[in-house]
This record gives structure tokens, sequence and C-alpha cells, in this order.
């Protein structure tokens, strides 16, 4: 029995906009990008390793933790390099590869693509009528943003933040200013910089730091950017910073809201604290007011 890959892709620009049903044709090549481990191994789909099976090529950012990644679940597909400074001829390489046949495309860790090499890979397939197939995995983005605890019906994805210090507090007073969560990646040796700025351009938000994720030595701190700064002191592994949403000004809600808010988080089975700090995430009050709605409340 032939496996059928199906896609739905956008049409050329005759008909910009729309979208048609595209099944797989004998001969057709395709790329995947296929999302591989963040860290812990365990990590990856049945159909990402299926596919990593057949494709006769595998384009890896880095070769040597890929191929770890194949010799544990046993796989013996060629390995070729790919990443930022390959260059021109090698992409050109792999085009001229996927004219014929399939091609698999894993950065290091996680989904190509995002914050990762695979961008112009992408485009070319797309250039050149090839279609592109997502293999959905793990990604830290979305991973540090579930283990938050954080408002997640809207965020916003930075990737790296910038170097230069005047840059970062720029960027982030930006998209602060926008009322949703941010998510971003930052490195050991900038991370307590990036807090001081999160701290100065908006001191009333709460973070999650999310370090090594799925790692030996994963870890989520939560608190203020500022509790953050003393409590990593010597910074190492991998970050994900996640920042909540500035806090509304206090006339936005009334003492009765919260007190509403509460007392249906309560008769939940949360307790007191807990409610207390889930309504000041949900709602982005100051956890202070809301305690002493709290009290109140207990009072009356």
């Amino acid at each position: 029995m032939q496996y059928v890959e199906a896609q739905f892709i956008s049409v050329s620009a005759t008909m910009t906009g729309t979208l048609i049903a595209h099944i797989r044709a004998n001969g057709e090549a395709l790329l995947y990008v296929v999302g591989t481990p963040i860290g812990n191994m365990e990590d990856i789909t049945l159909r990402a390793l299926r596919v990593l099976r057949e494709v006769p090529l595998i384009a890896a950012e880095d070769t040597r933790k890929t191929r770890r990644l194949l010799q544990r679940h046993d796989i013996k597909t060629r390995l070729t390099s790919f990443h930022d400074h390959s260059g021109n001829a090698k992409l050109q390489q792999l085009v001229n590869h996927m004219i014929n046949n399939d091609l698999a495309l894993v950065s290091e860790a996680g989904m190509p693509n995002i914050s990762d090499p695979g961008h112009d890979l992408i485009v070319a397939a797309i250039e050149n009528s090839i279609p592109v197939i997502p293999v959905p995995g793990p990604t830290a983005v979305i991973s540090a943003l579930a283990a938050s605890g954080l408002p997640t019906s809207q965020f916003t994805f930075v990737g790296f933040l910038p170097r230069r210090a005047s840059e970062r507090r720029k960027l982030l007073a930006s998209v602060l200013a926008e009322g949703r969560t941010v998510v971003a990646y930052e490195t050991p040796h900038r991370l307590l910089g990036a807090l001081e700025d999160i701290a100065e351009v908006g001191p009333d938000v709460q973070v999650a730091i999310c370090r090594e994720l799925t790692k030996l030595h994963e870890e989520v701190f939560r608190g203020t950017p500022l509790d953050a700064v003393n409590y990593f002191t010597n910074p190492r592994g991998e970050f994900t910073l996640v920042i909540g949403p500035t806090l509304r000004p206090d006339t936005d809600i009334t003492d009765e809201t919260l007190a509403a808010a509460l007392a249906g988080i309560e008769n939940q089975g949360v307790s007191g604290r807990g409610a207390v700090d889930r309504v000041s995430r949900e709602w982005r009050v100051g956890r202070n007011r809301v305690y002493r709605v709290w009290v109140e409340n207990r009072k009356s």
C-alpha cells in the first residue's frame, strides 16, 4: 500500500488567497520540515521518525547532533549539513535534489525556521513549486508559554532579544505596550541585562523564566524580573523568557468585578491565595489590590 501525503497549498498569482487540495503524485518531491526534540530524546513523533527513515536525504543544522538522534532510532538515512552559513551553492544543491527527491529539513533542536535555520530553503522550495510539508514537533516557545501560568490567549514571540541594551529596551517597550504576553529567547551571558531592562520598562509585570526545558536540569522560575535577577546569579543553559502583560490602570476594573472573579475561582475549589494569584494574572491587576478585595470579602 502506497502512502499518500496530502497538503493544502496556496495557488499562484492567478488565484491568490484561495486554497486547493493538493495530493502527492508519483515522482513529485516534497520538502518535509521536521520538528525534533529540544532536550528529552523521547519527544519525537512517530510520523517524524517515519519521515526521517523514508526520505533519501536529511538536511541538518548540526549533523553530529542529528546523527545521535538517528542512531538512537536505528535510522540510516544520509545526512548533509545546512545552516545559516551554508551559502547559495549549498542551497542550490538542495533545490536540485528536490527536483526528483524528497528532503527532510531539521534544525539542531525544535522546529526549523523558528529562530533556527531553514527559511531560505523553505522559500526556495516554494519558489520552485515544491510542496512544503510541516511535521510538527517540540518548540521551546509553546512549551514555555504553556508552563508559565501567564495569559496565553494572545502572545507575541520576538525570537532572541537584541544584543544592545538600548535596542532591547526599545523593543520591550513596544511589545509590552500592546498588552499581550511576550515570549523571547535569551543567552546566559545576556540574561541578567535583559531582566534588568524588563524591570525598567515594565516594573509591574510578572515573568516566567524557563531554563533547560525538557532536559535534566529543567526549571521554571516565576516572579518579578528583579526577583529573577536575584535568583539567577550565575545563569547557565538555554533560557526562554515569558513576560506577562503590563497591569491595567486601576480605574479599568471595579472592586466588585474582582470580587466576583475571586468568588468564582474559589467556588472551583481553589485556595484563597491561588484565587488571588490567578485573578491578578488573568485580569492584569496588581496582586496587592486583588488581595485587599479578597480580605474585604472575607470580612463581609
